[in-house]
């Protein structure tokens, strides 16, 4: 085939794509338009209805007695009871992200992202005494809204980034979209000064209205640390001393009819012979039981014959019974079953292969210049430097991972990913704008500037 077919074949491919992407958006226009014609309908509906209602309460106002005074307002406790909870923000995070741009989507995507939070005084008159005793903690809990949803639309399905627009159950996702816009994340405790908690991989932006903060604790939060706890009680029990071990303990101090539940599973009823040969002293082997108990008890021939196929019949059935009772744990000591770690903990199959593969991430040399060029956080230096400085980060170093952690868990929504693709990103991390550009299985940082040179650009 000549060259000139093979342009005219792949303008035909282009045309016929083009053709395709348009049908598709004539069919979502036409379904907007029958969805707005439909609420159009409807509140029209609505319009007349309230007219109506309000032409026949005029017609019977004179018949009609005044309404009864509304009721007096709940209190507190009775609203509380009923669910209905007012919620006062105890802070406000300055973060190290200003813009949900960028902003990880879970708090271990950027471990360097840091951030404050200043407990108010109007929630304390002491704000510092709320935070006695947090030191002693690594991590917290920490309760915040979704002041950034903007309209306060959910829906049942979402669509999560990892998923690459496959729908689930909102309640089986972490959307910020939810009836109750509330968040919840893990963040790494770095110190307590004053008033003021110090924070790190985060993932809230500057402003966020903080609810609630409590300590983490792997012992009650952490299944599989639950898990081992559970384990060990039942790890003991299943290595339980044999009958030689147990007849060398303590327990032979014990009266008549004081053995352990594993000693009566194991020799059945006792029998005379049986409160002999405990008595008897085991500083030596068993083989002289007979001669012992010849010394110490005047017994008839035919009663040491009785202990000593006693103590073989005992022995026999340790040998070939590895499942006998003394190697069970008692049901006195087990109060629940142990099971395996990954029968406490289990997650999504998409959180742990996500759709979404991790992408590799690369700064141009006109980046790492850039970058190179902030000064890191607290640094004492000339207040007239021109050169920038970052608020929360330590070191370029610093800001350099974490881009790298933002950019690699590709925080871009599933809509610019498949529809503008081959578009600029940008976002904000501390004091700095970055610039960059995804390919195939990575992104590439283009610029780093300062947020007060950051150029508009449409």
């Amino acid at each position: 085939m000549s060259p000139a077919c093979d342009c005219c074949g792949e303008s035909v491919n282009k045309l016929q794509q083009q053709v395709s992407v348009m049908r598709k958006e004539i069919k979502n226009l036409r379904q907007m338009l029958d969805s707005a014609v439909r609420a159009h309908r409807k509140h029209m509906t609505s319009i007349q209805s309230a007219v109506s209602k309000i032409e026949h309460c005029e017609a019977e106002e004179h018949l009609t007695p005044p309404p009864p005074p509304p009721p007096p307002p709940a209190s507190p406790q009775a609203a509380l009871e009923q669910g209905n909870i007012q919620t006062v923000p105890i802070g406000y995070i300055s973060s190290c992200f200003s813009v949900k741009n960028g902003t990880p989507r879970q708090p271990t995507v950027c471990g360097p992202s840091r951030a404050e939070l200043h407990i108010q005084q109007s929630v304390f008159n002491n704000p510092k005494h709320a935070l006695v005793g947090l030191e002693q903690y690594s991590h917290v809990w920490v309760i915040f809204l979704f002041h950034k949803n903007g309209h306060l639309s959910y829906k049942a399905k979402v669509k999560p980034p990892r998923l690459n627009g496959q729908r689930v159950g909102v309640y089986s996702t972490r959307s910020p979209h939810r009836p109750n816009a509330l968040g919840l994340t893990l963040a790494k405790l770095d110190k307590v000064v004053g008033d003021t908690i110090h924070l790190s991989d985060i993932d809230m932006i500057a402003g966020t209205p903080v609810l609630d903060i409590k300590p983490y604790i792997p012992e009650y939060d952490s299944p599989q640390s639950r898990t081992r706890m559970e384990l060990e009680p039942c790890e003991l029990n299943t290595h339980r001393p044999n009958a030689t071990a147990m007849e060398g303990s303590h327990i032979l101090d014990l009266p008549t009819g004081s053995e352990t539940d594993g000693q009566s599973d194991l020799k059945g009823e006792r029998t005379d012979c049986d409160d002999v040969e405990s008595k008897l002293p085991k500083d030596k082997s068993e083989g002289d039981i007979s001669s012992k108990v010849g010394a110490q008890f005047p017994l008839p021939k035919a009663l040491r014959g009785v202990l000593e196929e006693v103590k073989a019949y005992v022995t026999q059935g340790e040998e070939q019974v590895p499942d006998s009772p003394i190697n069970k744990p008692s049901e006195s000591t087990v109060d629940r079953p142990c099971y395996g770690e990954e029968a406490c903990s289990t997650i999504a199959d998409w959180i742990r292969e996500p759709l979404v593969a991790s992408l590799g991430v690369r700064f141009t040399p006109h980046a790492e210049k850039e970058l190179a060029e902030f000064l890191p956080a607290h640094l004492s230096g000339s207040p007239e430097s021109v050169r920038p400085r970052f608020k929360f980060l330590r070191s370029s170093e610093e800001a350099a991972a974490a881009i790298r952690g933002v950019l690699s868990a590709d925080p871009r929504s599933v809509y610019r990913r498949t529809r503008c693709g081959d578009r600029l990103f940008f976002f904000t991390l501390d004091t700095a704008d970055i610039t960059c550009w995804f390919g195939q299985g990575f992104a590439e940082v283009l610029q780093v500037r300062p947020v007060q040179c950051q150029i508009a650009t449409t």
